[in-house]
């Protein structure tokens, strides 16, 4: 049994180091504007994700914390569609920290990884098909979806 009655969206309020800057990320990378916005917060209704995400500013003005808040994530439908969001992300000058890979180990994913102007991780992730669970190789290795993207080390053996 839930804890919580008939859940009808979720709420996720983070600290940011420069509100417009993480203003026009967010726009970017969830695909609306903000419903509200002033000089203290952003706040961003996205019905199809039942996300009503605020950005908040520092009020402290020390360093932010982006340790404790490992990542969050955004489950798209497909392999394509983790590739195309890398492509998107790179024109708009995202930060890449991981580039669209398949992995094997833990949970079985397409993903993507990105990092906000904050510095908070943000996963783009696709669960893998069974066709596409069939397909894991013997060493579980991450096979780099887009070529030439696979870290120096790695290219150099493939």
């Amino acid at each position: 049994m839930s804890m919580i009655v008939d859940p009808q969206e979720f709420h996720i309020s983070i600290r940011v180091a420069e509100l417009v800057a993480s203003t026009d990320f967010y726009m970017q990378f969830l695909g609306v504007e903000p419903k509200d916005r002033t000089a203290r917060y952003s706040t961003f209704i996205v019905p199809h994700l039942r996300l009503n995400l605020v950005l908040l500013v520092n009020d402290k003005g020390e360093a932010l914390d982006t340790y404790s808040l490992y990542h969050l994530g955004l489950g798209v439908p497909n392999r394509a569609a983790v590739v195309e969001s890398y492509h998107r992300a790179k024109a708009a000058g995202a930060e890449i920290v991981k580039p669209p890979r398949t992995t094997w180990r833990g949970t079985p994913l397409h993903e993507l990884w990105l990092r906000d102007p904050t510095g908070y991780n943000l996963e783009v992730y696709a669960r893998l098909t069974p066709e596409e669970l069939a397909e894991m190789p013997a060493d579980q290795e991450a096979i780099y979806l887009v070529p030439g993207t696979q870290p120096p080390a790695e290219r150099s053996n493939g």
